[in-house]
């Protein structure tokens, strides 16, 4: 594994592969790497020939309250994941080298429609912090795949957004939410929890399936669903930003047209943690 800093040595290394016909796949990421990482890696692996990974906490997508200095930082151990991966390239960019001009002066990527709701309503900015910096990622890297995971979803389709309206030749996959055994969606920010707060967290996974089951045993109802997925995560101790079902595709309010696809989101606070998760729904006949 080679590790690179600086985006002059990355586009290099991958004008090389590119003569030699190598199909490549990139990764990005903030680092605290665990198994739902290893499982994006997998996934590249599996698309091409080259994976490369990055590691870059951005500082663009954290409001001023939020944790930027606080998010678990590993450097040791995301380097021997790396490896232990096979990874071909760990990307390890300075902030000044992603924001020569700094972050005030920087060009911006929105998104409209997709930025500004659900966690884009309690975390201003955020969407638009992560579209900048994947859109500057994806240029320096040119992969022909870029795999993220699922359970940022509204992440992911503002990402193929992204790509699509800006014409960016690269096809992004959604790779599967890793979960533990007791249904917790994989995150970094689970080390934030404590022992009691980790017991609690597995509660957001139950709300969402019990929706998810509803919505799938004819269920239309689904402001009442959403209404009761909120008011379980408050029993449960949580202090929720949202429970919401919409549509898979557009992110809208849906209808409960037969056969239509769904996604059920939920947003939580336990602690100093803030968890998402999410679960796909199929409204039954069509």
């Amino acid at each position: 594994m080679q590790v690179i800093a600086r985006p002059a040595e990355l586009r290099s290394r991958v004008a090389q592969w590119r003569r030699a016909g190598e199909r490549i796949a990139f990764v990005p990421t903030m680092g605290n790497l665990h198994a739902g990482h290893g499982s994006l890696v997998q996934q590249a692996r599996r698309l091409a020939d080259r994976v490369i990974v990055s590691i870059f906490v951005n500082p663009l997508q954290f409001g001023p309250n939020e944790d930027f200095a606080a998010y678990p930082r590993t450097p040791d151990e995301d380097r021997r994941m790396s490896e232990s991966l096979q990874v071909d390239v760990l990307f390890l960019p300075e902030v000044e080298d992603m924001y020569p001009r700094g972050q005030a002066s920087t060009v911006r990527v929105h998104v409209p429609g997709l930025e500004d709701i659900l966690c884009g309503a309690f975390r201003p900015g955020h969407f638009s912090g992560v579209a900048t910096i994947v859109a500057k990622l994806l240029n320096l890297v040119q992969p022909d795949v870029a795999v993220f995971g699922e359970k940022d979803y509204q992440q992911l389709l503002i990402i193929r957004r992204t790509a699509h309206d800006l014409s960016m030749p690269v096809q992004i996959v959604g790779a599967p939410t890793t979960r533990e055994p007791d249904g917790l969606a994989m995150s970094s920010r689970n080390r934030y929890l404590t022992p009691a707060e980790r017991e609690r967290a597995p509660h957001i996974f139950q709300a969402l399936e019990r929706a998810r089951m509803a919505v799938e045993a004819g269920v239309t109802d689904f402001a009442r669903l959403e209404r009761e997925g909120f008011s379980a995560l408050e029993q449960a101790g949580f202090r929720p930003d949202y429970f919401a079902i919409r549509d898979a595709e557009t992110l809208e309010a849906p209808t409960p047209q037969p056969g239509r696809r769904l996604v059920v989101l939920a947003a939580a606070r336990i602690g100093r943690a803030r968890l998402i998760d999410n679960v796909r729904a199929t409204v039954p006949g069509g």
